[in-house]
């Protein structure tokens, strides 16, 4: 602000103007305080109330905004009006996270990386989660508090337990697959823009004429991709726990503006039931070979928020945010989480919380029937609060966002179709299959850092047996690497 620029009075929140915002009010120069000094009471109440819970998981995050612009045409696959023809242009708000930590956590630490996205379309906004990872640790929703748990503080230590981490996971062989990706080359990006970005998750997209693909979502950066070794993160983590943070919004500062290509898988429906494999398996990814990746356009991410935390901390993202042309998949952990994120954001931020302007639609406008809660805006005014009604209110239209899913067989707890390759150990030893020398030598050695802190040995013997269901070598070189540490 210039000297010129005329200053705003301070005033309270009601709008009245401040006399006197450096002494509190008393009863005589050197008396008690004063009830009646309001100002200080809202002061106080605010200030004590200025944090909100924080997320469960992915609370560490940065964000920025941007646009998303379609370069290919997708038309045959998808009739979302934001993707409907090249050169179309579509604000977006991104947000990355780690997903252990908490709130005040390093970035530069060995962790998944959340990759969120919520696009400003004309048809609503349309959420985009995913991971900078393209599987995840499990496959059913059921076991995703669980797994948190293992991941977060222990209720008698107060500290993350390695055998709390290892019991889990060496009791879950389905995560072999992840946690070879985690203790890989690309367990800790150098910051935000060096990564790229997955749905992980496989969604559905409808075109036109009713034909529905699966589809799954990767974002290649264009910045190349940059990791750290676990020396390099300590020793960053150590001096600057914001790297990632500062890295991000210096970046687009200074007018370096992070990019990415999105490039998509599209396997068509009919073919997903006789596929080697479940493709709804979030621990499994669809070979480039049988679905090559077709480029969709480019997400540019080029303003920096103006505050924090009501830009950030209270952006909410849901899978169930979907457009007509996208939908969702029988993946389970994708079912599970249409309800999970929506529901976290009704605790954490408020039933209203669709209101705040980074989670508010900007390229059309909310019409429904919602009313009161708290922090209610009650931007209907008069207007009828029931569907349907005579009185010239929104009403619904009859056209599905998304195509039918066929089902059959009775309800009850299945576990998922048997596919040929249904296995949790294929995918994870062809990813030890495809690294380096030097990269198997990396993994070996931080997963074996990792066990050698297990306190229990039949913990070890049983994680190990899974990498050696992965390869055998990965098993067997793991092996000798614990057996060094401890000695």
């Amino acid at each position: 602000m210039s000297d010129s620029t005329p200053r705003a009075v301070l005033t309270t929140e009601s709008g009245a103007p401040i006399a006197d915002n450096q002494n509190t009010a008393t009863a005589g120069p050197g008396g008690p305080l004063l009830v009646q000094d309001q100002y200080l009471f809202e002061k106080l109440a605010r200030f004590n109330r200025e944090r909100i819970p924080e997320r469960v998981v992915h609370a560490r995050g940065s964000g920025a905004y941007g646009h998303f612009e379609v370069t290919a045409d997708v038309s045959r696959f998808t009739k979302a009006h934001f993707l409907a023809e090249p050169g179309r242009r579509t604000e977006v708000f991104a947000r990355f996270s780690t997903v252990a930590g908490n709130l005040g956590a390093a970035d530069a630490v060995r962790d998944p990386r959340g990759f969120a996205l919520k696009f400003y379309t004309q048809q609503g906004n349309y959420d985009l989660v995913g991971n900078n990872t393209p599987v995840f640790f499990i496959k059913d929703p059921s076991k995703f508090p669980d797994f948190i748990h293992t991941q977060k503080r222990d209720p008698y230590t107060g500290i993350q337990e390695a055998d709390n981490v290892w019991d889990f996971w060496s009791l879950s062989p389905e995560v072999t697959h992840q946690v070879t990706w985690l203790f890989g080359d690309r367990g800790i990006p150098a910051s935000y823009r060096h990564m790229d970005g997955f749905s992980s998750h496989t969604y559905q997209w409808v075109n036109a004429d009713g034909a529905a693909f699966w589809v799954k979502y990767h974002f290649k950066t264009d910045q190349g991709i940059r990791n750290l070794t676990a020396d390099e993160a300590a020793a960053i983590a150590g001096v600057d726990p914001d790297s990632h943070q500062r890295d991000l919004r210096e970046a687009i500062d200074a007018g370096r503006f992070p990019s990415w290509t999105l490039k998509v898988q599209v396997m068509p429906v009919e073919e997903a039931a006789a596929y080697r494999f479940n493709p709804f398996d979030l621990t499994k990814v669809w070979p480039h070979a049988d679905y090559p990746l077709i480029e969709v356009g480019r997400l540019v991410l080029d303003r920096n928020p103006e505050n924090v935390f009501a830009e950030v901390e209270q952006a909410a993202f849901s899978p169930a945010n979907f457009v007509p042309g996208i939908g969702p998949s029988p993946d389970k952990m994708l079912q599970g989480r249409l309800f999970a994120y929506a529901d976290a954001h009704r605790y954490r931020l408020g039933v209203n919380h669709t209101q705040l302007a980074v989670n508010a639609p900007h390229a059309t406008v909310a019409h429904n029937h919602g009313r009161d809660g708290a922090m209610a805006a009650n931007a209907g005014g008069r207007a009828k609060n029931y569907e349907p009604n005579s009185f010239g209110g929104p009403y619904e239209t009859g056209r599905p966002l998304w195509a039918p899913t066929e089902v059959s067989g009775a309800t009850g707890t299945h576990a998922a179709p048997s596919h040929a390759e249904d296995d949790d150990f294929v995918q994870a030893g062809n990813l030890y299959r495809l690294m380096s020398e030097d990269e198997r030598a990396r993994l070996v050695e931080g997963l074996a850092g990792g066990l050698a802190q297990v306190s229990r040995d039949d913990i070890v013997a049983r994680a190990i047996g899974n990498f050696r269901a992965a390869d055998a070598e990965y098993g067997d070189r793991l092996e000798a690497a614990v057996k060094a540490l401890r000695a």
